[in-house]
């Protein structure tokens, strides 16, 4: 017969083509979460419940010599277990209807061009940026990221353009299929089997690349302490950000390049470091307002630097001295065809950051930018000249 894995509905035996129950009643081993099995209590075979690591249910049954069928709720392959045991085992896989497809058929929608990802058993840390803008989102959540705890998350940034379906134990006795405000939904309490599927029923917040500078909260009353737009833009160019890059922030400030890198990054994960505890706050603020979800620590690099993953790209916005330690553990972390990106101010640091780069044995470009803006000036127009900056742009050498 040959290992099977079979989706399985929430209502049990009745979701199940004959012929998919027939190679269930005629396997040998059984195999299945608590709920997936208790749909047979006259199985006449060995049950086996899964628990712990998947990877000792595949070596046990690579071992196995019975004939074995493996139970997974819906469409296994869809943020199920299906995706692992078909790459480690020789295994048929038989969907049944996944809990989105479902929940969009309770409300006569299509749904192949809905955003969609899993909380269920995954942080929400990047969530916000994710989905901001999108205008339809399926969610598969799980006991702890409740729909009412999802609900308390988006209004923390202020996502209340969106409204929200929970459907309940679908196809099961105890469907139950509801809309809610977010505010709503905040209150409600939940089965822990459901999904959530967000609308947006008006326009919310957008920024394009480069946001304007006064739209950051900044240090009072010694503003200025910010990455200002024109610099930004180029120095988020030169990092060559992908949709799913790990990015640090060094010296993150006002947070305006994590924030934007964020946008840009939105599968990817941004951590940013700040050793001023009042600018911390200010990023902290700026993250809710421009609806970006990272990480942000206090501490003064390289310190804390070994509590982040691997980055695809770096950003340093200062050091405050220990340049050499912190671009040494950068250029050691730093993932293949990774990128370092330093704005310096003074030919000093611009001198020292390139003699550091030669000696740990990576290629520098260096753009000097030099940006004036217009300004009024009775009913004429003059320029005002923001600090020249040194982008350096660092990577290892091709081949390397």
């Amino acid at each position: 017969m040959g290992l099977k894995l079979i989706g399985i509905g929430d209502d049990g035996i009745q979701s199940l083509l004959p012929m998919y129950e027939t190679w269930i009643q005629e396997s040998e081993v059984l195999v299945g979460g608590k709920r997936q099995l208790s749909f047979f209590p006259d199985y006449a075979g060995e049950k086996v419940m899964i628990q712990g690591k998947l990877s000792a249910l595949v070596e046990r049954l690579k071992e196995e010599q019975r004939e074995a069928v493996v139970l997974a709720s819906g469409d296994p392959l869809f943020y199920g277990i299906g995706s692992y045991l078909a790459r480690e085992l020789e295994i048929e896989v038989y969907p049944y209807v996944s809990s989105i497809q479902l929940a969009f058929a309770k409300i006569g929608e299509r749904w192949h061009d809905a955003y969609v990802t899993s909380v269920h058993g995954r942080s929400m840390k990047g969530l916000a940026q994710k989905i901001d803008g999108k205008e339809k989102i399926a969610l598969l959540t799980d006991a702890e990221h409740s729909p009412n705890r999802i609900a308390s998350y988006l209004l923390s940034f202020g996502m209340t353009e969106y409204k929200a379906f929970v459907g309940e134990n679908l196809g099961g006795e105890q469907e139950r299929c509801r809309w809610f405000s977010l505010e709503e939904m905040e209150k409600e309490e939940f089965s822990s089997l459901n999904v959530v599927i967000l609308k947006k029923t008006a326009e919310g917040p957008s920024w394009s690349i480069g946001i304007e500078d006064e739209e950051f909260a900044q240090r009072k009353p010694d503003k200025g302490l910010i990455t200002k737009k024109e610099i930004r833009t180029l120095s988020l160019s030169a990092m060559r950000l992908k949709e799913n890059s790990i990015v640090w922030d060094i010296g993150t400030c006002t947070g305006s390049m994590a924030i934007e890198a964020a946008k840009i990054a939105r599968e990817g994960q941004i951590f940013a470091i700040e050793k001023n505890e009042a600018d911390l706050e200010n990023c902290l603020e700026n993250m809710k307002k421009f609806r970006t979800d990272f990480i942000a620590v206090h501490g003064k690099a390289p310190e804390r630097l070994d509590e982040f993953p691997d980055p695809d790209a770096v950003f340093i916005g200062g050091t405050a001295g220990g340049m050499e330690d912190i671009l040494s553990i950068c250029c050691s972390r730093l993932r293949v065809n990774g990128t370092i990106v330093l704005n310096a101010v003074t030919i000093e640091n611009l001198a020292e950051a390139a003699a550091i780069f030669k000696k740990l044995g990576l290629q520098t470009d260096i753009t000097l930018a030099q940006v004036s803006r217009s300004k009024p000036i009775l009913n004429l127009t003059r320029f005002d000249a923001l600090n020249p900056i040194y982008i350096i742009a660092a990577r290892h050498k091709e081949g390397e």
